[in-house]
């Protein structure tokens, strides 16, 4: 296996899942780190390379909860890219719904797709879940994610007063995005 971890991450980088397939199979374990700290199946969602993850689905010995060194998992990259159909099929493979710190939630209310908000807390995700700065989803949400998200997180009861270790509620995430067109909306919510 000489070289095998440098060219299974040369494969990973340009969407070779053949080569992939073939080393994992060879006994390459499919969850290693590149020197960087990231998994494989992290850098193939992120860098929407889909040849290489269904390479790596493929493997039994696949861990879809294993944490880069970032502490973010697969489900969190599919989130935050808003990939509803890998978020789906990560959870149907056991993928974590909540960990402690940042969470699955947080990064899909900083994604694009409200779909995979909805699809979190209907499988229990806690809506005022804190990250390590005390941050809430709905918080990321106001800040980076979709106005639809905001609206669902609110709609579901998500506390708008709760401030992270900065004393920022929601609110004010919005006004530092220049997403003042949120405030009425954030202001409004009865908690």
């Amino acid at each position: 296996m000489a070289g095998a971890y440098e060219d299974f991450f040369r494969a990973v980088n340009r969407d070779d899942g053949d080569t992939v397939r073939t080393l994992v199979q060879r006994g390459l374990d499919p969850n290693s780190r590149s020197p960087e700290g990231q998994t494989a199946l992290h850098l193939a969602l992120r860098d929407q390379s889909p040849r290489v993850a269904e390479a790596l689905w493929a493997s039994p010995a696949l861990d879809v909860n294993v944490v880069n060194e970032s502490g973010e998992t697969a489900l969190m990259m599919a989130a935050l890219r808003g990939d509803l159909g890998w978020a789906r099929r990560l959870i149907e493979r056991g993928a974590k719904i909540h960990q402690v710190g940042w969470s699955p939630l947080h990064y899909a209310a900083t994604g694009s797709e409200p779909k995979i908000v909805a699809m979190l807390l209907d499988r229990g995700a806690p809506i005022d879940a804190p990250s390590p700065n005390r941050s809430t989803p709905l918080m990321m949400a106001a800040r980076y994610g979709a106005e639809a998200s905001v609206d669902l997180l609110l709609a579901r009861g998500a506390d708008r007063r709760l401030r992270n270790d900065l004393d920022l509620d929601a609110s004010a995430f919005a006004k530092l995005a220049g997403r003042e067109y949120l405030l009425q909306r954030l202001d409004a919510a009865p908690r």
